[in-house]
């Protein structure tokens, strides 16, 4: 097949050409194709004609609308000129949205083949996927996890075989679409600007063709499509991350004449009480008592996602300060090729005693003996004996003054003016 542009090989039907559907060359401007398009417009317009003259006229109104969306758009013009047609069919790779696709409107509405196969043979469409997202929690993002669950979709009926008739009943041209299978559509996408759309007939699901009721298939009504209840699976790894994707294949909804979509599960992690996860590596807080940051201890300080607690010795001479951080290699998530795992780091949290918890002054004496003597006195000519405000609030450190604190910067001017003044953002 000729890859160079839309010109099909010899012995394959010529897709139509969407220059000549408007009448203009190849290297007509942006303004060219607009006048042009303005012209067909006005020329086809069903309101514009005889009524006898007004279903072909429709068709025709639609070709050059669609043709006009595609070559006045830079980035689709030139997807056309070098694939042709091919490069909007979704099944082919093209950007097809899953939507009304314009091959298939092309087709239905000239009867050939547009970016289809040799023979005249259209490739089935791929139909959309379904995308849902899926909470986990770390545990079971730790251990992985398996998932059953029932899912109702829509099958191909298995009685008409997605025909919606009954048997050797011959389908009738649809009044509403005049067989096209779509409707013109009007759609806000901006203060007073609206876009023509191709949505899909709903008076015969968008397929041109219509049944009378006594005509369709007992079992979907006419629909082609019934509802079914089926048990699927999926497999989280374990190791697996926020924002990875299941993938059931083609067990999205069937409809006749498309391949099936797929799932698709997007995990969301929640938040979990202990630990914080960064990649491969947890985090966590480690908290001790003012006693044992001083004298020691050996204890399980933490369990962990699997339920294993966690031990850890810390002996006698060694002082453990506030935000200091310990490191536990190997005890982080798990990755998902191999035994090894990420690590587990502990950022030390000492709780001190609330006040009074000494029962005398005798008892405040001797501990003062016991821990290290205080820093040398400063000396100075003069001496203020000043009062302090416990649990200040730092952030208004600088509020009087008018002045931002240390790394915090001006808003923008403009906004100003909503609030009232100046502001400050933390950067």
């Amino acid at each position: 097949m000729d890859s160079g542009g839309p010109n099909k090989a010899s012995g394959e039907e010529e897709e139509t050409d969407l220059y000549e559907l408007l009448g203009v060359e190849k290297t007509s401007t942006a303004a060219e194709i607009k006048k042009a398009y303005r012209k067909a417009a006005l020329q086809h317009h069903p309101d514009k004609v005889p009524e006898d003259q007004r279903a072909e006229s429709e068709v025709k109104f639609k070709a050059v609308t669609q043709a006009y969306e595609i070559l006045r758009d830079d980035e689709k013009r030139q997807l056309y000129d070098q694939f042709g047609m091919a490069a909007f069919d979704p099944s082919r790779g093209g950007p097809g949205d899953g939507g009304v696709d314009l091959n298939d409107m092309l087709a239905q509405m000239f009867g050939m083949n547009v970016g289809g196969g040799a023979g005249g043979q259209r490739r089935p469409r791929r139909g959309r996927d379904e995308e849902q997202q899926y909470k986990v929690t770390l545990e079971e993002l730790y251990k992985g996890k398996t998932v059953k669950f029932a899912a109702n979709k829509r099958v191909i009926c298995s009685l008409c075989k997605g025909s919606g008739a009954k048997e050797k009943v011959k389908p009738q041209q649809c009044d509403r679409c005049k067989g096209a299978g779509v409707r013109e559509a009007y759609r806000q996408v901006g203060p007073g600007l609206v876009r023509q759309e191709l949505l899909p007939c709903d008076n015969c699901e968008g397929t041109g063709m219509f049944y009378k009721e006594k005509d369709r298939c007992k079992k979907c009504k006419g629909k082609r499509t019934v509802e079914e209840t089926k048990a699927l699976e999926i497999y989280i790894p374990r190791g697996s991350m926020q924002g990875e994707r299941i993938v059931l294949e083609g067990e999205a909804d069937q409809f006749p004449d498309q391949i099936p979509g797929d799932i698709v599960f997007t995990l969301v992690e929640e938040p979990h009480d202990l630990f914080t996860r960064v990649g491969d590596d947890l985090s966590a807080e480690l908290d001790v008592t003012l006693a044992e940051a001083l004298t020691g201890f050996s204890r399980v300080v933490l369990k962990h996602l699997d339920g294993r607690g966690i031990h850890l010795e810390h002996p006698r001479g060694k002082i453990f300060q506030p935000g200091e951080i310990l490191k536990i290699a190997g005890e982080g998530m798990p990755r998902k090729r191999g035994d090894e795992r990420g690590d587990l780091y502990l950022s030390v949290k000492v709780a001190f005693p609330e006040a009074g918890w000494l029962p005398d002054d005798a008892a405040y004496e001797t501990l003062r003996q016991l821990l290290p003597p205080p820093e040398p006195l400063i000396s100075s000519e003069e001496v203020d004996e000043v009062e302090y405000e416990a649990d200040a609030d730092i952030e208004q450190m600088g509020g009087r003054s008018g002045h931002p604190r240390p790394g915090m910067v001006w808003e923008d001017e403009d906004d100003d003016d909503d609030q009232g003044g100046p502001q400050c953002a933390t950067q």
